[in-house]
């Protein structure tokens, strides 16, 4: 860090995420919105340093022997995983923290075990080990510590990717074509878009490559009804009414009414004409029973434990537990249950998640079918294929930080076939 006052902010912001209660990224826009003296610089370095050790919470806490003192913590960021050396930061410590930082550089971590060195809670990474195998976690759970690159969805709508790679060039953004999704591009973490004209314009949208990837398996075509049933902020529908070329209709359904308004604003700068926004109370909504059995496709991008976000989202690994998952399996079951009634015959229903877990994602999808005979599955390679993209996966799309460098993703595709 440049500024050693920066500690002390990481330390203030610790203590306020470390609680567990709301998601860290608001935590930190709440304090710098507080703390308008720290420029754009020193915001970026303080959130590095955040995010950085909630990713290695539990190795850094272990080296700590679990102290609660949370200048300490960013101090040993800092010097074991930073590379620091003490001679940087001692003059803004005491000689009690130099004495301790110097006995830092001697503690052995080989013994500890695998999940404290990749900081993951025991039972995910006992629910992996069973999934993946020991070598595959591994690779997984090293891929969980390092900070995911900013993906970029172009909206072929206003510009095309050649045209948009071509001016973020010429700004001097380290821009690359993504490897499967069409209509993306990468550029370096920390990057501010906020006053960007291109982002201002609607030309560009933040968001994974896996959810474009899944925007294309959905496979809409010109012309058809689209539901997109759980939104959220909207970014899939928005990149499905763009692949639609703006016709048809796509139904964005979300319970929360601020995702709503926020897709609402998203949706003014598009320039789709395409896409209608409604908020639902539940999802027996009398608004949804209108449309059962008219939709062509039906995206069902159901709630989850977040498992495959976690370089993005490192808080959760600390906030889920396993006892979760059975509450999360029955919510998704019963939310598939209610939208295959919106499927018209030879109709497809798209489940998604952001897990990795397969508790959430096969099981699920094997449970469904078993008890709707009315239904079977479709390939995603072929669907894949089919669009151009260069991805196989199996019959699902199955995508993980480790593999395809994109968020951990799970997504199949089922038919109705009466």
């Amino acid at each position: 860090m440049r500024n050693l006052n920066l500690i002390q902010h990481c330390a203030n912001i610790l203590g306020k995420v470390l609680d567990f209660y709301g998601p860290a990224d608001m935590k930190l826009s709440t304090y710098f919105k507080e703390h308008s003296e720290l420029g754009q610089k020193d915001r970026g370095e303080i959130a590095d340093c955040v995010y950085s050790i909630l990713r290695r919470l539990r190795f850094l806490k272990k080296i700590n022997e679990d102290n609660e003192n949370y200048k300490r913590l960013v101090i040993t960021w800092l010097i074991k995983i930073d590379g620091r050396s003490i001679r940087d930061l001692e003059h803004g410590l005491s000689k009690e923290e130099i004495e301790w930082a110097k006995s830092l550089k001697s503690r052995d971590t080989e013994q500890y075990t695998w999940p404290e060195k990749l900081s993951l809670p025991d039972w995910l990474w006992e629910l992996f080990v069973e999934q993946y195998g020991l070598e595959e976690t591994i690779l997984l759970g090293r891929s969980f510590l390092e900070p995911a690159k900013l993906d970029i969805r172009v909206n072929t709508i206003k510009i095309s990717r050649d045209e948009l790679v071509k001016l973020f060039l010429e700004d001097g953004f380290d821009a690359e074509v993504m490897t499967f999704s069409p209509t993306g591009i990468r550029i370096s973490r920390g990057t501010s878009l906020s006053r960007n004209p291109l982002f201002v314009e609607g030309k560009i949208e933040v968001q994974d490559e896996s959810s474009q990837i899944l925007s294309f398996l959905v496979d809409a075509k010109r012309g058809m009804m689209v539901a997109d049933f759980c939104a959220g902020a909207g970014g899939k529908s928005l990149a499905l009414g763009a692949i639609m070329k703006n016709t048809g209709r796509i139904y964005a359904y979300d319970i929360s009414e601020k995702r709503i308004n926020n897709l609402g604003k998203r949706l003014k700068k598009s320039g789709l004409s395409n896409l209608f926004a409604q908020k639902i109370k539940n999802e027996k909504d009398k608004k949804i029973k209108k449309l059962y059995g008219k939709f062509d496709r039906v995206l069902v991008d159901v709630p989850c434990s977040g498992t495959g976000t976690l370089r993005r989202n490192p808080d959760l690994k600390w906030k889920n537990l396993i006892q979760d998952l059975d509450e999360l399996n029955l919510k998704q079951l019963a939310i598939l249950e209610e939208a295959k009634k919106l499927v018209k015959k030879e109709g497809r229903l798209i489940y998604s998640t952001c897990s990795l877990l397969r508790r959430e994602n096969e099981s699920i999808i094997e449970s469904f079918l078993k008890n709707n005979e009315n239904f079977r599955s479709i390939s995603a390679n072929d669907i894949l294929i089919k669009n151009q993209i260069p991805l196989t996966t199996g019959n699902f799309l199955k995508l993980s930080p480790h593999n395809q460098k994109t968020d951990g993703f799970f997504a199949a595709v089922v038919e109705r076939i009466d």
